[in-house]
């Protein structure tokens, strides 16, 4: 059964990306490392089949971005022998979420677009689960439906089954799709 996750995009970097003119751009790439700037995506778990969930915290809000469904992981340092051309302009087109120390590129199909102002509806917020080997948490600092601090968001991580279709429907309900899928 594949699983979702949550990983944290930095205020500055969304603004770069809406600056940039991605809004509506479908995500085929993101990057992992070993830093907490750019954290890992395989030390998180992460696996082919699997979807993540960019997510920003802003102004008392967690939005989600968009979501990619991982289809292949790829080490960083052979990416450019490993993936044919196609992906590999994507690889280029996408660096701006490039930061740091890169060590693995996720590639995917055409994710949903980014949208940078579908924020989670504060009941959602305040149910939002995660899990992992210790067991299930709610967001923390999460009061009256607004998200206080986002250190509960810093990173990536793994949602529980109803969170993941919670956020799955809710980028769906703005009209976007993820991965080959198709609204209707």
């Amino acid at each position: 059964m594949p699983n979702s996750y949550t990983t944290l995009w930095t205020n500055s970097l969304c603004r770069e990306l809406e600056r940039s003119g991605r809004a509506g751009q479908r995500l085929t790439m993101l990057f992992g490392g070993p830093h907490q700037s750019l954290p890992s995506f395989r030390r998180a778990g992460v696996q082919p089949g699997d979807r993540i969930y960019p997510v920003r915290a802003h102004r008392t809000r967690l939005h989600v971005l968009g979501v990619l469904e991982v289809a292949r992981i790829v080490p960083y340092e052979i990416v450019g022998s490993v993936l044919p051309d196609d992906d590999y302009v994507k690889l280029l087109d996408w660096r701006l979420l490039k930061a740091g120390c890169v060590t693995e590129v996720l590639v995917g199909p055409p994710g949903a677009p980014l949208s940078f102002d579908t924020a989670v509806p504060g009941d959602l917020l305040e149910r939002l689960t995660y899990t992992s080997r210790r067991g299930e948490r709610v967001l923390k600092h999460v009061e009256d439906g607004r998200l206080l601090r986002s250190a509960s968001v810093q990173g990536i991580y793994r949602l529980a089954a109803d969170s993941a279709e919670e956020l799955d429907r809710l980028v769906r309900r703005d009209g976007r799709s993820g991965g080959a899928e198709e609204v209707r």
